[in-house]
């Protein structure tokens, strides 16, 4: 996340030139993809094992969830803007189905609209900081289970297509 002179900015603008950021699915807006592959290179730089767009019982599509060397399970919702965040009521689903739950947005997002038992992350493009811890919550040993084998199950299922992009259609 780098402000400042006009020499790091025009250094930053040849950085985005050589390392674009990728949809593949093309659910995210620019700005949402874009804060999700800083929150991504983040959670990795701690430890994690991440997966975007993972499906959770019940059919809702978390943003981010990182899966720490511990089996701590994160979620992180990403929020590119105030309407965003406005017409989305499924985040307090994800509390089901995670130990820790953080939203991330761009350091000039408002910040405070954010509720208080959630995390914070400011992200862009290059990467993350947690500026607030959530409260902790623990999932149950069956549901931590499920999320786990969720979790595989779709890193697996994603590494295969990426191999053999027509195998099990």
């Amino acid at each position: 996340m780098l402000k400042g002179s006009l020499a790091q900015q025009k250094e930053v603008s040849a950085q985005e030139d050589d390392d674009p950021v990728l949809c593949p699915d093309g659910r995210q807006s620019p700005a949402a993809a874009s804060l999700q592959r800083g929150v991504c290179r983040t959670l990795r730089a701690l430890g994690h094992s991440v997966i975007t767009e993972l499906t959770l019982a019940g059919g809702r599509r978390a943003d981010v969830v990182g899966l720490s060397p511990s089996g701590d399970i994160w979620i992180v919702e990403i929020k590119s803007c105030l309407a965003d965040f406005q017409a989305d009521a499924k985040w307090a689903d994800y509390y089901h189905h995670c130990d820790r739950l953080y939203f991330a947005v761009a350091p000039d997002f408002p910040h405070e609209v954010i509720p208080e038992e959630t995390g914070l992350i400011f992200a862009d493009r290059f990467g993350a900081e947690v500026m607030r811890e959530p409260g902790e919550l623990r999932l149950t040993a069956a549901r931590r289970k499920a999320m786990t084998l969720c979790f595989a199950r779709a890193a697996a299922l994603r590494l295969q297509k990426e191999i053999d992009p027509f195998c099990g259609e």
